[in-house]
């Protein structure tokens, strides 16, 4: 687990952390704030209503519990959640939605596009975790160019269409001021098959491979003219989203400041990105932001999230988005096994 970067104030006692755990996970299930009488003689806590009633107390002098107001009782703080993420979470025995995942990415699927396997994932860990998934795709730069064709529709017009590893078609159309010879089109469609077929899509990639200093004035004008087909393509990456209307349900009714985080979080698409690239940096491993250790934009909201890829997971991000109150453990299990799934589907494809 990748943890936030600032230590939790203090260390607590086993009396203190069954007494927290018992307050989030309550406080989880029922949205509610928790008092000692919903949680004493539940959960192995045995201990006198008076005993439990001072270590909430203390809890919250020590900032791992909030009292909304006079007679509530308690609800966890952004570093309450934390510690209970890094040290009560039964790390071995986290729900494993493999079934769910699994199905996203079944064996009569894979031929599909990449695109359309990411939408599938983003809604499966969506339906899993009533939580908002978020999948960032690979940018294009990390497709290699499969086939290249170069086709002239009117005299003085043509289109290339480039067809990727991931299975993207893009066609881009060019007006000429001359009439296009079309053993000239069949000639550019050989040449850049045989110059780019394979490499990595991008600018400096492609371009490279396509100033060749033996070509004649008229074949060098013509590979000039088409080539912005290839070098040009956007290295921006795709994000799928699923599950926006599980926020608004009438139990998160209450939680409309974290709500409304969460819809400027996704709004503010690059600043998304920005905060899921750390996620990749960080592999595989599942990369965890609670609330107030995310920049300022996404007040109340809490992040999940793993990088995938056939390496390093260096290739996009499957991540929850969602309110801080939220099942971190099943959260967690879900972007794990998304990100193994998801990392072992695009081995094909980009291995």
């Amino acid at each position: 687990m990748s943890t936030a970067p600032d230590a939790a104030p203090a260390a607590l006692t086993p009396r203190q952390e069954e007494v927290l755990r018992a307050v989030v996970d309550r406080h989880i299930t029922s949205g509610q704030p928790v008092g000692s009488k919903h949680i004493a003689g539940n959960d192995g806590l045995d201990w006198a209503s008076s005993t439990i009633r001072y270590e909430l107390h203390r809890l919250e002098e020590l900032g791992y519990l909030n009292h909304p107001h006079t007679s509530a009782g308690r609800v966890p703080t952004d570093v309450g959640y934390r510690y209970y993420v890094d040290r009560l979470l039964p790390s071995g025995s986290l729900p494993a939605p493999r079934a769910a995942v699994d199905a996203a990415i079944a064996p009569d699927v894979v031929h599909v596009q990449v695109d359309q396997t990411l939408r599938r994932l983003a809604d499966a860990i969506s339906d899993v975790t009533d939580l908002m998934g978020v999948i960032t795709g690979p940018p294009v730069a990390s497709a290699t160019v499969r086939h290249v064709e170069v086709l002239v529709l009117q005299p003085n017009l043509v289109t290339v269409v480039v067809i990727t590893s991931t299975g993207d078609v893009t066609k881009q159309l060019f007006a000429f001021d001359q009439p296009v010879d079309p053993h000239l089109a069949d000639w550019a469609a050989a040449f850049l098959n045989d110059r780019a077929q394979g490499l990595p899509i991008g600018a400096r990639t492609i371009a490279g491979r396509l100033a060749d200093p033996s070509l004649g004035p008229r074949e060098r004008a013509f590979i000039d003219a088409v080539a912005p087909a290839l070098e040009g393509m956007d290295e921006e990456r795709e994000v799928y989203v699923s599950g926006q209307a599980r926020v608004l349900t009438e139990e998160r009714r209450g939680e409309i400041a974290q709500i409304d985080g969460l819809m400027r979080a996704m709004e503010e698409r690059y600043a998304l990105l920005a905060v899921l690239r750390n996620a990749i940096d960080g592999g595989q491993r599942p990369f965890l932001r609670i609330g107030s250790e995310l920049p300022s934009g996404f007040t109340g909201v809490s992040i999940v999230a793993a990088g995938y890829g056939p390496a390093r997971g260096d290739l996009g991000t499957v991540s929850l988005i969602g309110p801080v109150r939220m099942d971190y453990a099943l959260a967690i299990a879900t972007v794990r096994e998304a990100s193994r799934a998801l990392s072992s589907y695009v081995e094909d494809v980009y291995g």
